[in-house]
């Protein structure tokens, strides 16, 4: 089985669609001011997608990216959509936050979710395959894509649309700024006078498929999926380790299945952000792997801004470009670069294989590999029936000590614990991999900020509720803990979390890549945000579970 790419669309401060994306790369424009906000307010998104009913910035940004892919590859039936968030609604929460706490109708609250965020986009865009939302912040994106190659070599879909959105929003504007990575001034990624990222917003969407079912419709095909991994750095919440050994990890593990050799690769798209921390540690990965055979290489978030939940989806769509027109992108204002393969300035050449990278919150690291020739033969999976070896929920004995306790609500306590349990009665050290299911993520941590955030009285919020504020926080958590550098992904999906979240549990084991997974169930209770809920009918639930799956 091969996996091949027939659809592409983008939207981000470059403009709408691939062909202003190109026109920016071969012009090495950069769309970033002090941000990279898309050049459209909400009501002229709203007017160009034909949408007249209540939706977040995510769903606009979303919707003209997604059809411009679904358009390219001539097909819009029997479609599964990934679509990877983290902001999700948030503009729409802390817009009526205030009035909310007045006693203002709390309808809207309804689109705060991520799940919720997907499922709106595929109604509109009339998709009635699965719907899937990977949340591990700024690799989301990268992970719907693998989760739906993944579907595919499975056989639980024939065609999807994988990407992600993210819009700009004051709760993570601030949230980065708390972290003191903001830069003032225009950021500089790989450059020796870098001083941090500036945000951007947008998506990026692919419509992939098997090369059989390609063939058989008459699409055509732009390129083919080679290679993927994702790996976990197991050091930080949101700093990158001095090796970057989750980086180099998930590039290697990439490389592998694509059966591709170091000099083989003709280009990679950087993760980039433009901090001190992310960009020394990738370019530590990047030697450590390709030695002498360093490849041409590029963050274009100088270009667009760091697009969060979105990049993977963007950065995938200018990798694809760029093999299909033989150019090299550049970034922009590089001064003084770390990495002696910098491209500084557009190149053409003539690409083969080319890498995009994304890593997120927690050490989330994710690569894929797109080829322009024919691609790597990839097994197809048979996925097993699961029966959890171990199953751990509620309270059980404590395994954190007061150091590591004290900076968790006690719903994350509660879980951890559980997890640490159940793999000390599976008799596993660490899994081999680690996948989360949540429907509202750390609410907990998302309240205090946000009502820091907006409090009259100016009250700085905290960087600690911010940096564990991300819905793949539960899972990254017990990693570093672990010290677990596998597979680590996070699913948000409504009442689906859990059982999509065990379906890519019986998708790795039946890869042959894992032998153990635990499963994290995770939602806690907030007084706050349960009353808002009950407004309007939504019961809160609270879970912390632990499953542990293995191979026998």
């Amino acid at each position: 089985m091969r996996i091949v790419i027939t659809g592409r669309g983008v939207v981000s401060a470059l403009g709408i669609g691939k062909q202003a994306t190109i026109d920016a790369l071969e012009q090495q424009h950069s769309g970033v001011h002090s941000c990279g906000a898309v050049p459209y307010d909400d009501a002229a998104l709203a007017e160009l997608c034909g949408i007249y009913t209540p939706a977040s910035r995510s769903v606009l940004l979303a919707l003209p990216a997604a059809r411009e892919a679904l358009a390219e590859a001539h097909v819009q039936e029997d479609v599964a959509f990934f679509s990877g968030t983290t902001v999700a609604g948030m503009n729409i929460t802390e817009q009526h936050w205030n009035d909310w706490q007045q006693g203002a109708p709390t309808d809207l609250i309804r689109h705060h979710e991520a799940g919720a965020c997907s499922r709106q986009i595929a109604s509109l865009l009339g998709l009635d395959g699965p719907v899937v939302t990977p949340s591990t912040a700024c690799s989301s994106a990268l992970n719907a894509i693998m989760a739906a190659a993944d579907y595919l070599r499975s056989g639980q879909a024939t065609c999807c649309l994988a990407g992600g959105t993210e819009a700009l929003s004051e709760f993570h504007q601030q949230g980065f700024r708390s972290l003191m990575i903001i830069d003032d001034e225009l950021c500089r990624p790989f450059s020796d006078t870098r001083h941090g990222l500036n945000l951007g917003e947008g998506a990026g969407y692919l419509v992939l498929e098997t090369e059989e079912h390609a063939r058989a419709r008459g699409a055509k095909i732009i390129a083919w999926l080679d290679g993927y991994a994702n790996a976990c750095d197991a050091y930080h919440q949101t700093a990158s380790s001095p090796d970057g050994e989750g980086a180099y990890r998930a590039m290697q593990q990439a490389m592998q299945m694509a059966h591709l050799q170091p000099d083989e690769i003709d280009y990679v798209n950087l993760h980039g952000t433009g901090t001190e921390n992310n960009d020394s540690s990738e370019a530590t990965a990047l030697t450590r792997l390709f030695g002498k055979h360093l490849p041409p290489a590029s963050s274009t978030k100088s270009l667009t801004g760091h697009t969060t939940s979105a990049s993977g989806g963007i950065e995938a769509v200018i990798c694809l470009l760029a093999l299909e027109e033989g150019l090299l992108p550049a970034g922009v204002r590089v001064e003084e670069p770390i990495l002696s393969t910098l491209v500084q300035h557009p190149q053409q050449q003539v690409l083969r294989h080319v890498m995009c990278n994304a890593f997120g919150f927690g050490g989330n690291d994710s690569v894929v590999i797109f080829s322009a020739e024919q691609g790597t033969e990839l097994s197809s999976l048979t996925l097993p029936m699961l029966t959890p070896r171990v199953v751990v929920a509620g309270v059980c004995p404590a395994h954190l000590t007061p150091m590591q306790a004290r900076r968790l609500t006690p719903g994350m306590r509660r879980l951890t614990d559980a997890a640490l349990e159940a793999l000390q009665q599976a008799g596993i050290e660490y899994p081999n991999a680690i996948i989360a299911a949540t429907r509202w993520g750390c609410i907990v941590q998302s309240v205090r900020f946000l009502s820091d955030l907006l409090a009259s009285d100016e009250s700085a919020p905290r960087p600690t509720d911010f940096m564990q504020s991300t819905h793949n926080t539960p899972a990254s958590s017990v990693a570093i803990l672990c010290h677990a550098h596998g597979y680590n992904t996070t699913y948000s999906d409504g009442d689906e979390s859990l059982t999509i979240a065990q379906r890519d549990a019986a998708i790795q084991l039946a890869s042959g890549r894992v032998k153990s997974v635990l499963v994290l169930y995770y939602d806690e209770l907030e007084p706050t945000w349960q009353a808002l809920l009950a407004r309007v009918g939504i019961t809160m639930e609270e879970h912390a579970e632990a499953y542990v799956y293995m191979n026998d």
